[in-house]
């Protein structure tokens, strides 16, 4: 594929080591714990003596004071272990924190850090046992996190606009179709490394979750999804509500006595439910949700609640979203009929009662999940969903980002409007965007693709 070689064949440096002087700015330990459940970072990996570890079992988020995963099962050398899991963003937290002499670390199986800082670390137990240690390496966590090295690009016009105008309606056609493939390749390889280490249905689950959370609440929303666990909600039907909302921090005795009307019906009930099963779902690391600066529709709350609706509809959207032959139109209209009689016509916990229906996963939000999970699975596994039908899944909305990277490629939002029509274009877009634009530190100056651009033929 061109493209990929263009991505590759670059101005782009190695990726930064403490060796070099330089470090890549690591993410919130959280954020870490969840990049790790989800499987990003793969299944095998090896010591630092040289021993090859295969994760058997994730284990368990767990909920109290301790090390990060329950019930793991790591194979070392081949040999099976049964324990705890634990992850630090440093080697030297493990003495730093002080889990050396802490008992309730003594079964800890396998220490997982992503930042050693040239220190000789043992990792040990207080009974001096000592304990295997896998790094991530930097090249590990850049591509498990595929996120630029700055995380915004000025909304101006760049050197790419004069190319792109000059070249073929065909060429920039092929371009953009090696680049929607190229991102809808990571895409797919994100799902199923998921998939491998929790199943298809938590994968899809956690990437519904995802998609509700949109930018602000993605993360929390994954946590969310992850720490319930689909298999667990499945065997307390009746409580699916109840733990979600209860597991993200959002009931207590206090917020139904202080409601009214039907609202303090429903979290009263809501409460009543938790309250027999909190202490299998309860945890003290709390969710770091974004309230502020949410529109009514993108609030925590409903975004819950529309996970809440689809738990409970599992099996008729699994049979939708993971069919083959794929079919988009069927997934956009399983989601739309979505319904609940309170969230029907409420946007939060708190808030008054709309005069009118609100949509609980909108034809917006579906298309969001389509692009970004379901339809790129779908191009490696359904011999009959092929690009064309692909970019034939027109798009509703465009997001304040398309519009940046409309301006920056193509000189403005109406010239390059044309090619921000369907899912594909768009997130071939977004991937050039990406790979070139917040990558490149010279401001587009020094940025090689406008040269590219002039030796790309369909």
């Amino acid at each position: 594929m061109r493209y990929a070689r263009f991505v590759e064949n670059t101005w782009h440096p190695s990726p930064p080591t403490v060796e070099e002087g330089r470090c890549l700015v690591l993410p919130a330990e959280l954020e870490l714990q969840a990049l790790w459940f989800s499987g990003a970072f793969g299944r095998d990996f090896t010591t630092k003596e040289g021993q090859p570890v295969k994760v058997v079992q994730f284990g368990e988020w767990n909920r109290g004071a301790g090390p990060d995963f329950h019930h793991a099962l790591v194979a070392i050398d081949g040999k099976e272990h049964h324990g705890f899991l634990e992850l630090d963003p440093h080697t030297a937290d493990w003495e730093n924190h002080r889990h050396a002499v802490n008992p309730a670390y003594r079964d800890v199986v396998l220490h997982v850090s992503f930042r050693d800082d040239g220190m000789t670390n043992f990792i040990r137990n207080d009974e001096h046992r000592m304990i295997p240690q896998v790094l991530i390496s930097a090249e590990m966590l850049e591509e498990a996190l595929q996120r630029p090295r700055r995380d915004t690009a000025i909304a101006k016009p760049g050197r790419c606009l004069v190319p792109l105008r000059e070249m073929a309606v065909d060429a920039v056609s092929s371009l953009l179709r090696e680049a929607a493939e190229f991102r809808a390749g990571l895409k797919a390889k994100r799902f199923l490394q998921t998939a491998s280490a929790h199943g298809r249905d938590a994968a899809l689950f956690q990437a519904v979750a995802q998609t509700l959370g949109y930018r602000s609440n993605a993360l929390p929303m994954l946590l969310l999804a992850q720490r319930s666990g689909l298999k667990q909600l499945r065997e307390s039907p009746d409580a699916i509500e109840a733990i979600l909302f209860g597991s993200a921090g959002f009931l207590s005795p206090e917020l139904h006595e202080q409601a009214e009307g039907e609202t303090r019906d429903y979290l009263r009930t809501l409460w009543e439910m938790w309250w027999k099963v909190r202490a299998a779902f309860e945890s003290i690391h709390s969710i770091p949700w974004q309230m502020h600066g949410q529109r009514p529709a993108n609030h925590p709350h409903r975004r819950i609640a529309a996970l809440v609706a689809l738990a409970g509809n599992w099996n008729s959207f699994r049979k939708v979203a993971l069919a083959r032959p794929f079919s988009a139109k069927k997934i956009i209209a399983e989601l739309e009929k979505l319904t609940h009689p309170f969230w029907n016509f409420h946007h939060t916990l708190a808030s008054q009662p709309s005069a009118t229906p609100i949509a609980l996963f909108g034809k917006a939000r579906a298309l969001e999940l389509i692009a970004n999970h379901l339809a790129p699975l779908a191009l490696q596994e359904d011999p009959e969903f092929s690009y064309e039908p692909y970019a034939a899944i027109r798009s509703v909305t465009n997001n304040e980002k398309l519009r940046r990277v409309g301006i920056r490629l193509f000189g403005s939002e109406q010239l390059a409007a044309p090619w921000q029509k369907c899912l594909a274009h768009q997130q071939a877009l977004l991937q050039i965007y990406h790979d070139f634009c917040l990558e490149d530190l010279s401001d587009c100056d020094q940025c090689p693709f406008p040269q590219q651009l002039a030796q790309w033929q369909p």
